[in-house]
């Protein structure tokens, strides 16, 4: 809640709080495991689609490694409206433009992945899961064939998750 509070005040554009932070701590919470386990980071997106610059990301990173310096995690920012500038180079595959951080989570290797958190200006929470709850709550990794190689982060990631909690199901890609 901290963290989602914070980037609240912040006011990064279209932010959210996305993926293993929300996915473990529900599969920490129901297996009665520490509140930590398997969480190795906080990510975050947000999108501004005003400044594609690299120097405008790594400022956003460097405010919040300040603000949120005295988390036992480190949050990690990263713009969404970015991302297919340097996508295709690291993963050898074409992506096309984001409109929203939102979209990403479309995008992602396992549907189980795909959340992400945000507490709004009035203190309603709007969660965001393209896919469903589902398979969180019933410990399946699903994978999501939207982007065709995605293959090795599906499987690499589900066998991380299988150390951490051996109650999860991995489905094939």
């Amino acid at each position: 809640m901290e963290t989602l509070a914070g980037l609240r005040d912040l006011a990064l554009p279209d932010h959210l709080l996305v993926a293993g932070a929300i996915y473990n701590t529900v599969w920490n919470r129901l297996t009665g495991r520490p509140s930590l386990h398997g969480i190795k980071d906080i990510d975050v997106f947000y999108f501004d689609g005003d400044d594609l610059g690299y120097e405008a990301e790594d400022a956003v990173i460097r405010k919040l490694e300040m603000r949120f310096a005295h988390l036992p995690l480190p949050v990690e920012p990263r713009n969404q409206a970015r991302v297919h500038l340097w996508f295709p180079e690291k993963f050898d595959q074409p992506f096309e433009p984001l409109q929203s951080s939102g979209e990403m989570l479309e995008r992602y290797a396992s549907k189980t992945h795909a959340v992400a958190a945000r507490l709004e200006t009035d203190d309603t929470m709007s969660i965001f899961a393209p896919f469903g709850l589902d398979y969180i709550f019933s410990f399946r990794i699903a994978p999501n064939h939207y982007l065709v190689n995605n293959r090795a982060a599906h499987e690499q990631k589900g066998a991380r998750a299988l150390r951490n909690w051996p109650e999860i199901t991995l489905e094939p890609w």
